[in-house]
């Protein structure tokens, strides 16, 4: 499994602010208003997965200490190896696809919100309904950058540090 490339997340977020702001622009006056809130589900999730990384990074670590510390003539570890909590395979595995679909998922909801905003922060003076809808769009536009930052912390946290093992010139997981 390949990481995340930053780059495709910036061109699908930029590829789909121009795209809603040209739709947003062409038929603002139909749409309903945007309320603060549509974005929540988008920040409880980043929230969600900062946790799950924060979590994860020091089970990790725990983990790694312990088995360093059962090597022979290494020091005693500062936590009883029966005290550290195992950490499943799969657990990680499926922490790393959500990680990832969860960037591109925050890429798509950022560029959206960018887009609305790119047409309703203009109009802000001149448009009684811009404002709040300004507002739910700035707060979208955190949001959906919340998911990425939180996203991509997780997939890095989900990678395997290369061992010993790994150093076979030309290999490649």
């Amino acid at each position: 499994m390949t990481p995340v490339r930053r780059r495709d997340l910036a061109v699908l977020a930029g590829g789909l602010a121009v795209a809603a702001w040209l739709l947003v622009r062409a038929s603002y006056g139909h749409l309903p208003p945007l309320h603060w809130w549509l974005a929540a589900p988008l920040g409880v999730l980043a929230l969600a997965e900062a946790l799950g990384a924060r979590t994860l990074r020091v089970r990790l670590k725990a983990l790694r200490e312990a088995r360093a510390a059962r090597a022979p003539g290494a020091p005693r570890p500062q936590q009883p190896i029966a005290q550290v909590r195992p950490v499943e395979p799969m657990l990680v595995a499926r922490l790393a696809v959500l990680a990832q679909a969860s960037a591109y998922v925050g890429a798509v909801f950022g560029g959206i919100w960018a887009g609305v905003l790119a047409h309703v922060g203009p109009a802000v003076g001149r448009l009684e309904a811009a404002g709040g809808d300004a507002l739910a769009a700035v707060i979208g536009v955190a949001c959906s950058a919340a998911l990425v930052a939180a996203a991509l912390w997780l997939e890095t946290v989900c990678k395997v540090p290369p061992g010993e093992d790994d150093s076979v010139p030309g290999a490649r997981a």
